[in-house]
Parts: C-alpha cells; structure tokens; sequence
C-alpha cells in the first residue's frame, strides 16, 4: 500500500444557460451566486467565461435566447452531487451540463504544440507543391509554328546517326 494518499480533487466543467428574462446586471449577480455556490462546496474556481446571450436551437421553457456561462472548477467529487442540486432548483437557469476535464501535464502540452506544428508544416508543405503545380500549368504554351521549324532543322542535319 502507497504511503503517499492520491488526491481525489477533479477538474470540472460547468456550461450553464441563464434565462432570457434577465438584463445583462441581473446575469452578472446569477453568475456570481453560483460562483459562491462552488466556493462554499468547496471549490476552487480556474476558470470563468461569460459567452454572452445566443440563439438556442430550440425553446426551453418558451425561450428563444438565454446567457451561456462557463465554469472550470477544483472540488471533491463529493460535494459535486451537491453543486448539481443547487442548480436543478434553481429557476433562472434553464439547462446545465457538469463534466469531468483532464488536466493536461506539460508533457502532454508539449506533446500536442508538436503535433500542431507538424501539421501546420505539413499544410505550408502541401501549398508549396500547389503554387508550383499551378505555375506549371500556366506556363504560356509552345507556338505549333516554332516547333514545326526547330523539328525541321533537326530533321535537315546530316548527324543524325
């Protein structure tokens, strides 16, 4: 048995959409008290993104617009059940998803910066070969009259064996 105790702190993702029948004010406060729901659960807030008021593909609860929130949070999966609770009872938001993200090592960050960099030289490598392709192909072509002139001249030389 392990003498070192594994942490059982996850990262979270919170998406949440606030009804469309609060102003712009009234959504920073509805922000804010679920920001201070995470916090008194325990949480630790990484990251807090407002996307602003989006058309829904289709109505919840007859609207047609609602405020898009996301959330990245550290907290013990313990107290999530709680978090997810506080949000179903609440009235002002019409959908919320909760998801599990991994955190990404530096290695694994390095790792993925390579492979992009491959691919972006692999796209400028492609585009290269198509700049010349096209080059090629709208090279002017060859007068039929000079080629029939510059045949003739070789046909007339008496080395040809």
């Amino acid at each position: 048995m392990s003498k070192v105790k594994r942490s059982n702190i996850s990262r979270y993702e919170l998406l949440y959409i606030t009804s469309n029948k609060f102003s712009e004010d009234e959504v920073k406060l509805i922000v804010e008290k679920i920001n201070q729901i995470i916090k008194d659960a325990g949480g630790v807030i990484t990251l807090n993104q407002e996307w602003g008021k989006k058309r829904l593909i289709y109505p919840i609860k007859t609207f047609r617009f609602g405020y898009y929130s996301l959330v990245e949070f550290d907290l013990t999966g313990s107290m999530l059940a709680q978090i997810d609770k506080h949000l179903r009872m609440m009235s002002e938001i019409l959908r919320h998803q909760i998801v599990v993200k991994k955190v990404k090592t530096a290695a694994k960050i390095a790792k993925d910066k390579k492979i992009a960099d491959k691919i972006t030289a692999r796209g400028l490598k492609e585009e290269k070969i198509i700049e010349e392709k096209t080059k090629i192909q709208n090279k002017p072509d060859i007068n039929l009259k000079e080629l029939d002139e510059k045949l003739d001249k070789i046909l007339e030389t008496d080395d040809l064996l």
